[in-house]
């Protein structure tokens, strides 16, 4: 239950360099939504291998054995969605742009990689949805 509470928690983590990371390269909202989801995927590169050591750290001494709880997981499946969708509309807007600035496979590649940790955002937060409902973790508690 550790290992998913930091997962989700590295997930969300990841937003804390969009700030940092955050110059979109043209003018107008699609230039600024790709800036956002590549920031965004940087910070989750650091954040979510983070997370799960602390969570293996914790697990291993037993410090940290309750479930994680509903709010976690209904703000992870919100999360996972907002980035899914904005992650398919930058797919999208990649796709029928004929030129512009940068590297348009590139920006495909970051545009899908946002739309599939979107996705699997929403997946750990049903898990943790589903495994609190189950009751699942009450034994370790």
């Amino acid at each position: 239950m550790t290992v998913l509470r930091f997962l989700a928690l590295g997930l969300l983590g990841g937003v804390m360099a969009i700030p940092l990371l955050w110059g979109p390269r043209g003018s107008g909202f699609e230039h600024a939504r790709l800036s956002a989801l590549i920031g965004l995927e940087a910070g989750q590169f650091v954040t979510v291998p983070v997370g799960l050591l602390i969570s293996v750290v914790l697990a291993g001494r037993r410090l940290r054995t309750r479930p994680p709880g509903y709010v976690l997981g209904v703000v992870t499946i919100a999360f996972g969605a907002l980035v899914a969708t904005q992650g398919w509309a930058t797919v999208t807007w990649v796709e029928g742009r004929p030129g512009g600035l940068g590297d348009p496979d590139g920006e495909f590649v970051m545009a899908v990689l946002a739309l599939l940790s979107g996705v699997f955002t929403v997946v750990v937060g049903m898990v943790i949805v589903l495994v609190r409902a189950c009751g699942a973790g009450a034994q370790e508690e």
